[in-house]
């Protein structure tokens, strides 16, 4: 078999990529700048950020008290059904907080929600009625530190662009401009180690990859994060 070498001009003007040729004849134009108009509206959406909504559905606040009490000789019915137990609870779940300062918690905030006729349930309500239905009570201390085996994982999708021969075929022969791109998915845990990764075209919907990424992952997971998009019954079956 017969061998040759290419001339060392060839090889350093092959690795020149095809649109930049005639660089040096081309009209160079300054990349646009746009300037910002809706800066009212960005700067609220930056205030937003630190906002703490609590939102209860309506069935919550409507039976949040029973109104007229029976009173048949076996005892009267209690004043608060167990869903308001249960939305106290986790409540309390949420800023860790005692039954007391629960209770003091709750009631400001049924008064800010203009609910001023509903009050919270007494503190040692609280606790007898959640242990009746089998809730453990937990006791939050200063020194309570983070559970090391609590492995917690994100997942979520980013865009990526492609580039090759699109671009300067566009430019060149004034094609579409429409760029193609395509999807990468990931699976990120709370110590920022990357457990799973997958790339999928654009019309790849999110929720039909997290079969395949959480098979990537080998570790035990007690938590999982992810947005709106997730939420579909495949997810939850993965």
């Amino acid at each position: 078999m017969s061998s040759f070498i290419l001339p060392s001009t060839f090889v350093s003007s092959s690795k020149i990529m095809p649109y930049k040729y005639n660089g040096s004849r081309r009209h160079h134009f300054k990349k646009h700048t746009y300037r910002q108009t809706n800066y009212a509206e960005y700067n609220q959406s930056l205030r937003d950020r630190g906002r703490i909504d609590i939102w209860l559905s309506d069935d919550i606040i409507e039976n949040w008290q029973t109104k007229q009490r029976a009173y048949d000789g076996t005892g009267s019915s209690p004043k608060y059904p167990d869903s308001t137990l249960m939305a106290c609870h986790y409540l309390r779940l949420v800023f860790k907080q005692p039954l007391r300062q629960t209770q003091g918690f709750i009631d400001s905030l049924l008064k800010e929600m203009g609910h001023t006729n509903l009050s919270c349930p007494d503190f040692s309500c609280l606790s007898k009625r959640l242990s009746k239905l089998g809730i453990k009570t937990p006791r939050f201390k200063k020194t309570d530190k983070p559970d090391e085996d609590l492995t917690a994982i994100a997942i979520d999708s980013t865009g990526l662009i492609e580039f090759g021969k699109g671009e300067w075929h566009q430019e060149k022969y004034k094609v579409n401009a429409k760029r193609s791109w395509k999807k990468a998915h990931f699976v990120v845990g709370d110590e920022h180690i990357i457990y799973g990764a997958t790339l999928t075209k654009k019309d790849t919907m999110d929720f039909q990859v997290v079969e395949e990424l959480c098979g990537q992952v080998d570790v035990e997971v007690d938590h999982v994060s992810a947005d709106k998009m997730y939420d579909t019954n495949d997810v939850y079956d993965a």
